[in-house]
C-alpha cells in the first residue's frame, strides 16, 4: 500500500518513472492504493509532479495529462471522499477491502468470515458516498473487486452512479447481458429503494424483485 512506499519513496519514483515513460506508448493512469488521508493523497500528487520535471530535465518524453487516481478502500477515505476528490483524476472503490474494513470483518478468518456482506446498508452508504463525492467533484468513479463481478452488485454499482466496473473475465457474460438489457433509470430506482433499507437481507430482497425479470425466477442471492 501506499504507506509502505511513502516509507521507501525510492521504490515509488522507480515505479513512477516506468508508468510515465510507458505512458506515451498508450493511454495510461496512475492509480495509488489504500489512501487514507489528504496528506498522503498530496504528497504523492507531489512526487507525480517532481518525476515529472525530473524527466522533463532529463529529455524524456511522457504524457503530461495523465490521469491520477486513488483507491478508496478504507472509512476514513469514504469519509474524507469530497476533499480526496479535489485531489484525484478519478476514484476506483476498491470493494473488497472497503468492505472488510467497513464492517471489521476478515475474510479469512472462518470465525467471522460469514459476517462479510456486500450489501450491508453500511456498505451501501460507503458506496454511495463516494459516488456523490466524485459525481460533485466532476471526476469519475469505477468499482474493481468482486461486487463489480457479480450482476447483483454490478446492478447496484450502476444504479448508483458508478461509471465503470472492473472484473475478472469468467465474470463478464452474465454481467454484460444484464447490462444491455436493464435501463438505467430501472437501476436508479432499485438502488435508491435498495439505499432506503435498514438490514442486508431487505435489500436481498429489493434487489432479487427488481432483477428477476432479468436473471430469472431461480436467481439466488447469497
Amino acid at each position: 500500500g501506499i504507506r509502505f512506499l511513502l516509507l521507501h519513496p525510492d521504490i515509488l519514483r522507480t515505479q513512477l518513472r516506468a508508468i510515465l515513460r510507458a505512458s506515451v506508448h498508450g493511454a495510461s493512469q496512475v492509480l495509488f492504493p489504500m489512501i487514507s488521508s489528504l496528506e498522503e493523497a498530496r504528497e504523492v500528487r507531489r512526487l507525480v509532479e517532481e518525476t515529472k520535471q525530473e524527466l522533463a530535465r532529463e529529455g524524456h518524453p511522457f504524457d503530461e495529462h495523465i490521469a491520477v487516481g486513488i483507491m478508496i478502500e478504507v472509512p476514513s477515505a469514504v469519509t474524507m471522499a469530497d476533499f480526496l476528490a479535489r485531489e484525484s483524476d478519478f476514484f476506483s472503490i476498491g470493494s473488497n477491502d472497503l468492505i472488510q474494513y467497513t464492517l471489521a470483518v476478515d475474510r479469512g478468518d472462518e470465525k467471522v468470515a460469514h459476517l462479510y456482506d456486500s450489501f450491508h446498508p453500511a456498505v451501501l452508504r460507503a458506496l454511495a458516498k463516494t459516488i456523490d463525492a466524485g459525481r460533485r467533484a466532476g471526476i469519475r468513479v469505477t468499482s474493481c473487486g468482486e461486487m463489480s463481478g457479480d450482476p447483483y452488485g454490478a446492478a447496484l454499482l450502476l444504479g448508483l452512479g458508478c461509471t465503470s466496473l472492473s472484473m475478472s473475465p469468467p465474470c463478464l457474460g452474465e454481467v454484460k447481458d444484464l447490462v444491455r438489457r436493464v435501463t438505467m433509470t430501472e437501476l436508479r430506482g432499485m438502488s435508491e429503494e435498495a439505499m432506503r433499507r435498514p438490514t442486508g437481507a431487505e435489500v436481498r430482497q429489493v434487489l432479487l424483485d427488481a432483477l428477476r425479470p432479468y436473471l430469472g425466477e431461480e436467481a439466488s442471492l447469497g
